[in-house]
């Protein structure tokens, strides 16, 4: 893939987006269903790199950009990553307390709640290609039922999630 259509992509998803994952339905229609260029699973595996390391949580796109097109495709979603730090600075000078208007701020909750939507949508092929079994089903239920239930950080629910697997193929034998 050209790693400025890549950039320009990722840039889109990553201006378009008001928090790390809200980017993901933008980045799955364009690079898994559209152009093809990721699988599903290349996505997924590039969601857990960016959960796993510490940064901000956007930071899968970097990951996205390296199974897109190696080492040019993670530099570009670094540029995209960081892009819109640069132009949201001028921009809030712009605005300035306007920002704190009514109007403005029914648009931003719009936006977060139509974001929540599109991640929900992005959400289910994404976990039918995670999901392949019973154990993978019953830790992704418990992992849902333990976020919504506690304020319990998602990394702890990672850390859980990955320790209860490994117990679990120990006590599997190898076929």
């Amino acid at each position: 893939m050209n790693v400025f259509i890549l950039y320009l992509v990722l840039l889109k998803a990553t201006v378009t987006s008001f928090s790390g994952l809200a980017s993901l339905p933008i980045i799955r229609d364009e690079l898994v269903v559209k152009r093809a260029v990721l699988t599903d699973h290349q996505l997924n595996a590039a969601v857990l790199v960016g959960r796993s390391t510490p940064g901000p949580i956007g930071l899968y796109i970097v990951s996205v950009g390296y199974f897109a097109a190696g080492t040019p495709g993670a530099a570009a979603g670094w540029l995209a990553l960081i892009t819109p730090a640069f132009l949201v600075i001028p921009l809030l000078h712009y605005l300035g307390r306007s920002t704190e208007h009514p109007r403005i701020k029914n648009v931003l909750e719009a936006v977060v709640v139509s974001s929540a939507g599109l991640m929900l949508a992005t959400s289910i092929p994404l976990a039918q290609d995670a999901v392949t079994g019973a154990l993978p089903l019953i830790i992704a239920a418990a992992s849902c039922l333990t976020l919504i239930a506690t304020p319990l950080d998602t990394i702890w629910v990672i850390l859980g999630s990955a320790a209860l697997s490994l117990a679990a193929s120990e006590l599997t034998p190898f076929r």
